[in-house]
């Protein structure tokens, strides 16, 4: 019986509050259930089990870091789109950390054939490096360095990994000159 003001959604946006507020490993159905105040057998007419919740809410956090980041290099190409994507990526990841670790685990190609999300996101990464002139295979050389580079400064940043006196945010930007310095030279050897 599909209990009164329960939807899918709403358990996917609940479960994203959770893994923000306590991580995305405290994302569990029962974890949930108590936040609806019912028993966990309640919620799997609306999910099929833990794996199925945990990967729409990657779908969600997907979705929100692709609008954020489409806003943020909109009309922009070379350095300024990268700024503006890298920017919009880390601030996404900073301020949901458990929605940005959703997006980091691995998600099998069928569990997700229904949509677009994904691909939203390669579009978005392989129309910015466009702008620096580049075409496969280096689209998806440089994508994943900077998915590399992006997710281990914030993975770093999010765990106090950055000690050090120096301002955070001032590395961050000497990090993007060098990246923008990489992809500028991609295909000169450099």
């Amino acid at each position: 019986m599909v209990r009164a003001g329960i939807t899918a959604d709403g358990l996917v946006r609940a479960a994203a509050e959770l893994a923000d507020e306590s991580g995305f490993d405290k994302v569990t159905v029962s974890a949930l259930a108590r936040r609806f105040g019912v028993k966990d057998a309640s919620l799997y007419s609306h999910i099929r089990n833990l794996r199925d919740l945990r990967v729409r809410l990657a779908l969600l956090a997907s979705a929100e870091m692709n609008d954020a980041i489409g806003t943020a290099v909109a009309g922009r190409s070379g350095k300024e789109a990268l700024v503006a994507f890298a920017d919009a990526y880390r601030d996404y990841a900073l301020a949901h950390p458990g929605r940005y670790t959703a997006t980091q685990q691995r998600i099998d190609p069928e569990e997700v054939a229904d949509t677009t999300v994904f691909l939203r996101a390669v579009e978005l990464t392989h129309g910015m490096l466009r702008g620096y002139g580049l075409q496969e295979p280096d689209l998806t050389d440089a994508g994943r360095l900077l998915r590399s580079a992006f997710h281990g400064y914030i993975h770093i940043e999010l765990s106090g990994g950055f000690a050090h006196s120096r301002p955070v945010d001032e590395s961050w930007a000497r990090s993007l000159d060098a990246l923008h310095h990489v992809l500028e030279n991609w295909g000169n050897g450099s």
